[in-house]
């Protein structure tokens, strides 16, 4: 179909990014970074928390409802009898929208590994995994090696590979060295320099002899997001003959990225947090960044999550900090049911008091209302769970960070 289109090898520049977690936080400082540096930037991610159209991103705003139908109806004109997955459809309408639009660099996400993902099926001039962990282990494999394997696939031969997470498995290293590729490694290619007892002093990033010194601490939350912020500055210096970006360019990037359900924390009293962790690695690193920001009451935890997730890992990430827990089947096959949440919280270890619910809508307002000005809700498991509540929110009401 990217043949038929004429899609296999746009006009447009590209960098693809993979990973466990990290991956819209990547994507979304690149674009507001090119962006800020006056480049047309075309987005991809996915899933969608509200709204399909928030998928593609044409120079800032999301792709319009005419916009994507017209483009779907090209696709169907074209495709004949060539079966085409949900996805394959999404990712070719926003290859078709992005080349119409005279974009000159996208960022695209991978939906899932990075081998088979449909992403993967143009040759993208730099190519980032942002992280390695046990997650969609019924298509990926079950090790990090297996997983690493397949996100080494979007790594292309001659060109920047660049991988933020510090320890990849080896068969990711092997892949990139049979291929040709050039890996780029955080901690031994590129590195991220801070003193935590001058935390106004900023951040500094180092590759090479490039140091960009006094950063701004990114506006999307979490220490970890340094790690994402190192991998899209790599890639952005590996395409600076292209692609030059200021100083003032990147400050300006980091300071303006947000992505929705990163850690986004509602205006308003008690303290609300809404964050999409959905595996162990996400829900530690959401565990991380909750001890760091305490409060003086409790923290109640809105939870609902698939049930092909490992359910207890992420539970146990969370148990430390959680005082009540208000659990939620989410309505979608793929959602674990109340029961085996419960069960699931059971075998982590859990001895906090857990309130079920029908919906989650429910379970956040009971929460909300239990909670006193000194409380804090936590609303995490999963992009629908997130996207149920953001939903529901009115309208700004979820414009905070």
């Amino acid at each position: 179909m990217l043949e038929r289109m004429d899609l296999r090898r746009p006009a447009f520049a590209a960098i693809t990014v993979a990973g466990t977690n990290g991956k819209g936080s990547t994507v979304a400082m690149l674009e507001a970074i090119l962006r800020a540096a006056g480049y047309r930037v075309g987005a991809y991610t996915s899933p969608h928390l509200i709204r399909y159209n928030e998928r593609v991103r044409i120079d800032g705003r999301l792709a319009t409802d005419a916009e994507l139908a017209a483009a779907f109806e090209r696709i169907e004109s074209a495709r004949g009898e060539v079966p085409l997955t949900y996805f394959e459809f999404g990712t070719l309408a926003a290859f078709e929208l992005f080349r119409r639009s005279a974009i000159e660099i996208a960022v695209l996400e991978v939906g899932m590994g990075g081998r088979l993902d449909a992403v993967n099926g143009i040759d993208a001039d730099v190519a980032v995994v942002t992280s390695v962990g046990i997650d969609h282990t019924h298509w990926l494999g079950a090790t990090r090696a297996e997983i690493g394997y397949e996100k080494a696939g979007v790594f292309r031969a001659a060109r920047p590979a660049i991988c933020a997470d510090p320890d990849p498995p080896a068969p990711l290293t092997a892949y990139a060295d049979r291929i040709g590729a050039r890996l780029l490694i955080r901690e031994r290619d590129f590195f991220i320099e801070r003193d935590p007892n001058r935390p106004q002093d900023g951040w500094s990033f180092r590759f090479g002899d490039i140091v960009r010194a006094g950063l701004p601490y990114p506006a999307l939350r979490g220490e970890y997001q340094l790690d994402n912020a190192a991998g899209a500055l790599t890639a952005l210096e590996t395409l600076r003959d292209r692609f030059p970006v200021s100083q003032g360019d990147i400050r300006q990037g980091l300071l303006q990225a947000t992505v929705p359900g990163r850690f986004q924390v509602l205006p308003g009293s008690p303290v609300r947090v809404l964050d999409v962790a959905h595996n162990a690695d996400a829900a530690r690193a959401l565990a991380a960044t909750l001890a760091r920001q305490r409060v003086a009451g409790e923290t109640f935890a809105v939870f609902g999550i698939l049930k092909d997730k490992d359910i207890v890992a992420v539970a146990q990430a969370l148990r430390p900090l959680v005082d009540r827990w208000y659990v939620a089947t989410l309505h979608t096959a793929r959602g674990a049911s109340v029961e085996e949440i419960r069960a699931a919280l059971a075998a982590a270890g859990v001895g906090a008091p857990v309130a079920a619910f029908d919906e989650m809508r429910v379970a956040y307002a009971a929460a909300c209302r239990d909670a006193g000005a000194a409380d804090r809700v936590v609303v995490f498991g999963s992009f629908y769970t997130v996207g149920d509540i953001l939903a529901a929110l009115p309208e700004g009401a979820g414009d905070g960070r």
